[in-house]
């Protein structure tokens, strides 16, 4: 209820004043409620819709903005804030009488002295009608006179408080937007009463306010709200109790309040009810971290040249959670499974999930698998001649990516591995498979035919016999238990359920205009292995026999912004870490935005990385690969 530099119990101002006017849609009877919902210290008070300014006056606050797009209004405070006396010495003189109250209203504030405008604002409002401030369509004041014995037209000690509270403090006339965009700052609490949301019950209310708020206007102030708390501002809103109000401000503490409509000229209207809405700042801290040091059993992990793989950013990963309580991980986008990898290492019990089915082998087999190897029999046995091969690939992608003997080979170990009959065993021997193909391939993608990029280094002198039987064995070596029943999905990551007590890492598909991170076309040979190419259709038109990408919302600006959207209210119960890179799209502004939405805190950990693939036309050597990877963590 006060600047940080001042020490008093909460809610008991240094002095309390009275509004300086009868408003209509004042806040003198929620100060209470408003001040229940005050955080326990502010920098500066900030109130763009100030009006009567009834919890202003109350607070008297040290440092505070306030401001109006009513000229008439801040006119008044400015002047009382400067001098009251004089203001008060023409009141003296003001008589409670119709006829001079006609012809003070029938004058324009715009064309009197600053003095007398103020007396005239103060004088009306004191003898007009219940006290009311409500202007025609041409802006001229039209309540009527109020016919009341004996008004307070010059009331000395509402005028002194009134002053000691405005004086030094920062009086604008402006658009809310305006006001806030320049002077609202982490640490300041913001009061926002604009003009509400019309409803039946308050037709007559709306008539007395100077302004009307349309559905776009609430709307634009709902994002001014979002923007406020992502700052770090503490956010208190008043509203009419309309659907509206309640959909713009799901994401925010929302309390619905009796109150009485004083003005209406209905009693059976006089009760309403209002809302308050309470929008607590949303921190975000910039974290430079130590990279923790990792179990072990994580080194075993097979390496692949899998795009996106997050290998090199483990111990950032691991130290961001660190300090968090959680018992589940859910790794949404497995990708090669690695993080998943190392959680379980850690002891937690991890869910793996991937829409591509090449992903889900590799965390079936290491990820979900506990204890079942694939001996070197059977590894054997996999590696011989099956005589019911389809010879799909041999037919398909004849002297597109292998040689023949290369072809017959990968179709007799397809056709071994749907003899396997444990599970398992079967995700080993396709990981495995996979792994040799990408290994055997230049660059280790499918995005091209023939061999140009052949550059001679080991992996592709080797057999593509040999890079199975390798890989077996390294995937043999990293199959472990932790006691944990973990799982592995191929299933849609925005369908997915939240689990209790779990961090959810995920680490889609980045969207950037300068960069392609379609993995289906990269990789379509080694995902067609995975699905056996069911339930594709092979694109023959092609050169390199690609077959359509998976359909996914981060392959927009705005599909990815709403989709991550989606995902963070989905999972909004759980811890949420975020991989992301510097160059993409949201930008980091925008990603903290939308995580703050469900999240109270935000931190963002930078990590200077470089990718192990080119972007567009740019070598791995260019500095252009060289971003910051940023991680999200949200909790």
């Amino acid at each position: 209820m006060f600047s940080a530099n001042e020490s008093r119990p909460l809610g008991v101002p240094l002095r309390v004043s009275r509004p300086l006017l009868k408003w209509a849609g004042g806040k003198t009877q929620l100060i209470p409620n408003l001040i229940e919902a005050m955080p326990k210290s502010f920098n500066n008070y900030i109130e763009p819709f100030v009006g009567g300014g009834a919890l202003f006056f109350h607070l008297s606050p040290k440092s505070a903005v306030i401001a109006d797009s009513n000229s008439e209004l801040i006119s008044l405070y400015q002047q009382i804030a400067k001098d009251y006396k004089p203001v008060l010495k023409l009141l003296e003189k003001m008589p409670n009488d119709e006829e001079f109250f006609y012809q003070e209203r029938a004058k324009q504030y715009e064309n009197l002295g600053a003095i007398h405008a103020a007396a005239r604002t103060i004088y009306l409002n004191r003898t007009c009608f219940n006290g009311l401030y409500r202007v025609n369509k041409s802006g001229g004041f039209n309540v009527p006179y109020g016919r009341y014995k004996e008004p307070k037209i010059a009331d000395a000690q509402l005028l002194k408080s009134a002053s000691e509270a405005l004086n030094g403090k920062t009086i604008v006339l402006g658009d809310y937007k305006q006001v806030l965009e320049k002077y609202a700052k982490k640490g300041d609490l913001v009061f926002l009463d604009p003009p509400y949301l019309p409803v039946s019950q308050y037709s007559d209310f709306q008539r007395y306010t100077k302004e009307q708020f349309y559905e776009d206007d609430h709307r634009d102030l709902a994002a001014e709200v979002n923007r406020l708390s992502e700052i770090g501002c503490h956010v208190i809103l008043t509203n009419s109790n309309h659907p509206l109000v309640h959909e713009l401000y799901s994401d925010f503490h929302i309390e619905v309040l009796s109150t009485r409509r004083n003005i209406n000229s209905r009693g059976a209207l006089r009760k309403g009810q209002d809302v308050l809405v309470k929008a607590l700042p949303k921190m975000r801290r910039n974290l430079k971290t130590v990279p923790a040091i990792l179990p072990d059993q994580t080194s075993k992990y097979p390496a692949t040249r899998y795009m996106g793989s997050k290998r090199k950013l483990l111990q950032h990963i691991s130290e961001a959670g660190r300090n968090l309580d959680f018992d589940t991980v859910i790794d949404l986008f497995s990708g090669s499974g690695i993080v998943g990898y190392m959680f379980k290492a850690q002891g937690k019990k991890v869910v793996s999930n991937d829409h591509m089915h090449m992903s889900h082998a590799f965390t079936k087999a290491l990820v979900e698998n506990n204890g079942v190897i694939l001996d070197s029999a059977k590894v054997q046995k996999i590696l011989t001649k099956n005589s019911d091969s389809d010879k799909f690939v041999q037919k398909t992608f004849k002297g597109l990516y292998f040689t023949n003997a290369e072809n017959i080979l990968i179709d007799n170990i397809r056709a071994n591995i749907k003899e396997l009959n444990n599970e398992y065993e079967a995700a080993i021997a396709m990981t495995a498979l996979i792994r040799a193909c990408t290994k055997k391939r230049p660059r280790g993608v499918f995005t091209y035919v023939g061999d140009r990029y052949n550059d001679g280094r080991k992996d592709l002198q080797t057999s593509l016999h040999q890079h199975f039987s390798d890989a077996v064995n390294l995937i043999n070596k990293a199959v472990f238990d932790n006691g944990k029943k973990n799982e592995a999905r191929n299933s849609d990551a925005m369908k997915l359920k939240p689990l209790k007590n779990s961090l959810v890492y995920i680490d889609p598909p980045y969207f950037t205009p300068k960069s392609d991170a379609e993995y289906v076309r990269r990789y379509h040979f080694v995902e067609g292995l995975a699905r056996d190419w069911q339930g594709v259709e092979i694109q023959e038109h092609t050169l390199t026999k690609k077959f359509k990408g998976y359909p996914t919302p981060f392959s927009t600006q705005v599909g990815a912004s709403n989709a991550f959207d989606l995902l963070f209210k989905r999972f909004s119960e759980n811890i949420l870490l975020v991989s992301y890179s510097s160059n993409s799209l949201p930008t980091l502004d925008e990603m903290v935005a939308l995580i703050s939405k469900y999240k109270e805190h935000v931190e963002v950990i930078p990590v200077d990385y470089k990718y192990s693939f080119g972007n567009q036309n740019n070598k791995v050597a260019n500095n252009r690969n060289s971003v910051q990877e940023y991680l999200f963590l949200g909790y």
